[in-house]
């Protein structure tokens, strides 16, 4: 079996010899430091590493549509501030990876959404002119094949600020799920092109609205306000056959979880360990068979070595019997991470039988 068909049957609780292996990637800095331990300038990662990607979609654009136009505003040897394609006024860092630092925004509260909501309606110029052949070439696909299902909250954070965000959902909640609502109707739209051709095996969306201690957004708030969207989206996948919806979303993801599965959503991705001790057998634990886990490998495992990757691997092999469960590092691979690590730890994943 391919690591689609493996993927598949994982998530759907059907009896499996093997892992899928996949492989995410690592931050720039990781590459760089890799390069200096053999890894070929240029190569592909999967070629290299023999690994799968996570998955395949369509180029289906759902992001702001028009895209603001980018304006540099202030320029050193350091960092620029720009205006971004998405309306947020940022300072970015030229020579090392990092969060920008935001400094203003066009979507502070509800008078800027008219701007924005333009942004997100359905439009022929989202869809790509070779869109069936694209669909022809992932009906053939070796790796899972998700349609995009944006982000319902995370972009939100990301036009408006983590604060004006929070603030809108406690002082302007009609504002706030007119958001969600008018993004996921633009989902919509878009699964309604693709469904009836050709099998979708998930959706995919991305939200990153938790830190280290819990959610940006009050939980009471977000089932309030958000479970309606993801609600819709999932109905919609389920009418063409497609029972996975996958969230990505870093940090303490605790508080969330009940409502995004009360909504349709049943994979969690990647269920960050951190600082918080995450723990996808303690979740399935709590939840049952209707939670899935995609990730769930400490990525800092891979910088200290083959025993800790080994003790890693082991203390997750009950959940991979047990279905439901497909491993990965739970986020971009460190900078600390030698390349054989990841060479050793894709080794081992590779040899599992059940």
């Amino acid at each position: 079996m391919n690591a689609r068909e493996l993927f598949v049957k994982i998530m759907h609780y059907e009896r499996v010899d093997r892992m899928p292996v996949f492989h995410w990637t690592g931050w720039p800095e990781t590459i760089e430091r890799w390069r200096s331990e053999g890894f070929p300038e240029g190569a592909n990662e999967h070629e290299f590493f023999n690994a799968s990607p996570m998955c395949r979609g369509t180029s289906i654009d759902l992001g702001l549509y028009p895209l603001f136009e980018e304006e540099i505003l202030e320029e050193t040897n350091e960092y620029r501030v720009m205006r971004q394609n998405d309306g947020v006024i940022a300072q970015l860092w030229k020579n090392r990876s990092s969060i920008p630092h935001y400094i203003d925004f066009i979507l502070k509260d509800p008078s800027g959404w008219p701007e924005y909501k333009k942004r997100l309606q359905p439009d022929p110029g989202r869809v790509p002119a070779n869109l069936d052949e694209e669909i022809e070439t992932l009906k053939k696909s070796e790796v899972p094949v998700a349609i995009s299902t944006m982000s319902l909250v995370g972009f939100l954070r990301n036009w408006m600020g983590v604060e004006n965000m929070a603030m809108a959902s406690m002082a302007y909640p009609d504002f706030f799920a007119e958001t969600v609502d008018t993004i996921s109707d633009l989902v919509c739209w878009a699964i309604d092109l693709v469904g009836p051709k050709m099998k979708i095996d998930m959706g995919w969306g991305w939200e990153d609205i938790c830190f280290r201690t819990g959610p940006l957004i009050h939980p009471d708030r977000f089932k309030e306000l958000c479970v309606p969207g993801y609600r819709k989206i999932a109905e919609k996948l389920r009418s063409y056959g497609c029972d996975l919806y996958l969230v990505d979303c870093d940090g303490m993801i605790d508080h969330l979880i009940p409502h995004w599965l009360d909504a349709g959503v049943n994979v969690m991705f990647p269920i960050e360990i951190g600082a918080w001790n995450g723990d996808p057998m303690a979740l399935r634990r709590k939840y049952g068979k209707e939670l899935r886990v995609f990730g769930g490998i400490d990525k800092l495992a891979l910088e200290r070595g083959p025993a800790a990757i080994d003790a890693e691997i082991e203390r997750r092999k009950p959940l991979m019997a047990e279905g439901g469960f497909v491993p990965l590092p739970d986020h971009l691979i460190t900078p600390d991470t030698p390349l054989k690590n990841v060479q050793y730890y894709l080794d081992r994943i590779r040899a599992l039988r059940f």
